[in-house]
């Protein structure tokens, strides 16, 4: 394992930026609720996620293209601007200020078990920990002596391993030396594992609660897929678990979350899609402009934190999320 390490200065950390619309209200369709189910005592219902009172609020705009948010448990949220090069700090004085530049053209950003920043970085090719003295060092930039394509999401295991995802979104197809997407599972000692390599252009990435089962988002092909995991930490058993398919609207499969009953949350065209732990549908969350990620928050993990293309949205939900890092 390549190791590199760069400083980051911390006067970088104070630069704020103007809010535009903070804690603007969204009023509208937030919510497309599917057919009420047959048991109404069941937990895995739309009536069980969201209140009909619940409302989207947009909290800052005017980004280029933002993505990869993640809650800090010192109470903040974390998000990349991908074609600025900025990950973006939003915190508890409802101000937007720059948390590291360059960023790596960051996408995905997750924690690991020590609360570290970790993100899968398009320019750099790379998966990368920030450590708390603002160094960041590269985990993984190559596999079988070949350079990685663009890591994009990353999500981790209770054993500390990183599973991450490296379409080909940031790199051109002459840059490409692989000639696969894949999807890998980094382990603690530094050994990188091949878990995947067929799906179209692999994206967001997930555990169920139990980490039993790992999703996967295939982008472009619409859907999400389901493995189920190997004691040894490797996946099998590939199966169609939701297609997320509406012509009429702007996104595709992107970002992904579990709750803590299971269900699962991807953002798709025209916002986010929340399905229970068999794959059905129970609702959507609308987002006036493209949804690309989202991520749990507060300290209860009720809230959810939407990225929009070029906005930041969040809405309070009745079950909390999974907590990054676990």
């Amino acid at each position: 394992m390549t190791i590199k390490i760069a400083t980051i200065s911390l006067l970088l950390m104070v630069l704020t930026l103007a809010v535009s619309s903070p804690s603007e209200i969204l009023s509208g369709n937030l919510t497309k609720m599917t057919a009420k189910t047959e048991n109404q005592n069941t937990k895995n219902t739309m009536q069980s996620i969201l209140d009909d009172s619940a409302k989207l609020e947009k909290l800052a705009s005017n980004f280029q293209f933002i993505e990869g948010p993640i809650w800090h448990p010192d109470g903040f949220l974390l998000f990349s601007d991908i074609p600025a090069n900025i990950i973006y700090k939003f915190g508890s004085n409802q101000q937007v200020e720059v948390f590291r530049r360059p960023s790596g053209k960051a996408n995905g950003n997750t924690l690991d078990k020590e609360n570290r920043l970790l993100t899968g970085e398009h320019e750099n090719r790379r998966v990368s920990r920030t450590e708390k003295d603002g160094k960041v060092i590269t985990l993984a930039d190559r596999y079988e002596g070949k350079r990685l394509n663009s890591p994009n999401d990353l999500v981790v295991k209770s054993d500390g391993s990183i599973y991450f995802t490296d379409p080909s979104y940031g790199v051109s197809k002459e840059q490409e030396e692989l000639g696969f997407y894949g999807v890998y599972r980094l382990a603690p000692d530094g050994k990188l594992t091949l878990l995947v390599k067929d799906l179209v252009l692999p994206n967001g990435i997930a555990f169920s609660p139990d980490e039993q089962k790992l999703y996967v988002n295939n982008s472009e092909a619409g859907y999400i897929a389901v493995f189920d995991v190997k004691p040894d930490g490797t996946v099998t058993n590939q199966q169609l678990f939701a297609e997320l398919k509406d012509a009429s609207q702007s996104g595709v499969p992107d970002g992904l979350k579990v709750d803590v009953e299971g269900n699962v949350y991807s953002t798709g065209p025209g916002g986010v899609w929340i399905f229970s732990p068999d794959g059905k549908l129970l609702g959507k969350i609308s987002v006036p402009e493209t949804a690309t990620n989202l991520a749990w928050g507060e300290s209860d993990r009720k809230t959810l934190y939407i990225t929009g293309s070029t906005s930041l949205y969040r809405i309070r939900l009745k079950i909390a999320g999974v907590r990054a890092g676990k």
